[in-house]
């Protein structure tokens, strides 16, 4: 028996992203007790400069074969440990820290004008500290807590706007649908645990092969609350209700945060349990998740279709049920990993790398826009190219790849990729209706992006630009050209191993 130590080694390069963005996070916080009024964008800058240092670190862990907070002195490669930077692990904290950053430039002029400096940056760092954690967890206990550090400061977030009644009562809709699906998720994983005796997931792999027979209908129960769980953190259908009101009553840099980094962090979670914990039981996960990727991406665009042009907030809100349908498509490859022994998982982040380029970006010419139509109908948007071309051409390009159409290819190049997925699966159905789904998506898009080169209707109004805003409008726009001209750098996520 390999013997156990109760004194572990901590590698403090691996677990040093998340914990430089947690330092920083309380050292903004504490500092907002002392800075003058005049002062407070400094801590804004302060959160900004932390975020590109959490992300420079992931630079010396490239190699992705480093582990923590380990149960045995064996190799890392056989021991159970907690966390572990692996490719998947940087591709993950990759994303979720580059969403905090793009957020973080969108909120500066936010936090001169409207928002609490200082809780606004220890909030949203503290979010961005969890999502960076999750996806390194290899026990459901850290698991859990990662995915709660992720979410409880999101719940501030959305009600930051005091005195709103809308953005108090996102606020409320987001908190009482996240800690029932933590409740559900909390609860399969006891039951996880009293059947295996163990909360590491390969262990929990190992053991699930050979349950007891008293004990596998509590295994299995388990394993379906558990996905339940995590299936409202990504707002599959039929757990999306608190998506579009959550989106409209946020500020809007935190929608954007919410509609890339929540579905990140939900997403992660649900790869980590079905692929690493439970491949016992694909034959159950499997297919529920492709019958929610179906229904996910079906009522997504079918609600994205149905949004008025002139209704109040209906920009925000046909991104909200857009983002509820590209949650459907980037549910596909991980039900498809179910059915087939080849690697899908690396489908789900090339698409999931696109659409927060590109997701981000929308909303960023959202937040611009908004300075001068506080109302953000998408009847707004006529007209834009008259009056700011390079803006129009940048949100047309941002449209044209969440529809996966050219001059965007990394948009038709995701899309492909998670179309092969399901066809290489044996999925021919759920590739039908994704197929279908696309024809769908093609019509709302192409018909906001056709109404910004149209002729206005009136003098629209202009407004001063901030630079952080215009940085991180360059900044998802220069990522998805890089993608565009050279899509194997996300693509190639889905050819090769992640575990």
């Amino acid at each position: 028996m390999t013997p156990t130590t109760l004194v572990q080694s901590v590698d403090w390069l691996a677990i040093a992203p998340p914990t430089l963005t947690a330092v920083v996070a309380l050292a903004v916080l504490v500092a907002d007790l002392f800075v003058p009024e005049r002062h407070k964008q400094l801590l804004g800058w302060t959160a900004i400069a932390g975020l590109v240092a959490s992300i420079a670190l992931l630079v010396p862990l490239r190699a992705g074969d480093r582990s923590t907070f380990c149960l045995t002195t064996e190799p890392a490669a056989t021991a159970a440990c907690s966390y572990t930077v692996d490719r998947f692990t940087l591709v993950i904290q990759f994303l979720v820290l580059g969403g905090a950053l793009l957020t973080a430039l969108l909120s500066l002029s936010d936090t001169r004008d409207r928002l609490p400096a200082g809780e606004y940056w220890f909030l949203l760092l503290s979010s961005a500290a969890g999502a960076a954690l999750l996806p390194a967890s290899r026990d459901l206990a850290t698991l859990v807590v990662a995915l709660e550090v992720a979410s409880l400061p999101a719940f501030a977030l959305v009600g930051m706007r005091r005195g709103d009644r809308r953005s108090s009562e996102a606020a409320l809709k987001f908190f009482l649908s996240s800690v029932t699906a933590t409740a559900v998720t909390l609860l399969g994983v006891s039951f996880v645990y009293a059947a295996t005796g163990t909360l590491h997931l390969t262990e929990i792999a190992q053991r699930l092969d050979d349950v007891p027979a008293g004990l596998e209908t509590l295994a299995q129960a388990g394993v379906a609350l558990t996905l339940v769980g995590f299936a409202f953190k990504t707002a599959a259908v039929p757990f999306h209700f608190w998506v579009p009101d959550t989106y409209v009553g946020a500020p809007l840099p935190v929608a954007g945060y919410l509609s890339v980094v929540g579905k990140a962090v939900g997403f992660t979670g649900l790869i980590l349990v079905t692929v690493v914990a439970f491949p016992s039981y694909a034959d159950i996960w499997g297919p529920a998740l492709a019958v929610l990727a179906a229904l996910t991406m079906t009522v997504g665009n079918v609600a994205a279709l149905r949004q008025v042009s002139t209704r109040e907030w209906s920009a925000v809100r046909l991104l909200a049920w857009s983002s509820v349908a590209q949650a459907g498509y980037l549910l596909v490859p991980i039900a498809a990993a179910a059915y087939s022994s080849d690697d899908q998982v690396g489908a789900t982040l090339a698409y999931a790398l696109m659409y927060a380029v590109v997701n981000l970006g929308a909303f960023a010419v959202a937040v611009l826009v908004s300075r001068t139509h506080p109302e953000n109908r998408i009847a707004d948007y006529r007209g834009l190219y008259a009056a700011s071309p390079l803006l129009a051409l940048t949100m047309g390009f941002f449209l044209l790849n969440l529809a996966g159409l050219p001059p965007g290819i990394i948009g038709l190049f995701a899309k492909v990729t998670v179309f092969s997925a399901a066809v290489d699966a044996g999925l021919g159905w759920l590739a039908v209706i994704m197929g279908v789904n696309v024809v769908i998506g093609l019509y709302y898009y192409l018909r906001w992006t056709a109404l910004l080169f149209r002729e206005p209707v009136g003098e629209r109004a202009h407004a001063r630009v901030p630079a952080a805003v215009t940085l991180a409008i360059g900044l998802a726009a220069f990522a998805g050209v890089v993608l565009s001209g050279y899509p194997q750098f996300a693509l190639r996520f889905a050819a090769e191993s992640l575990f």
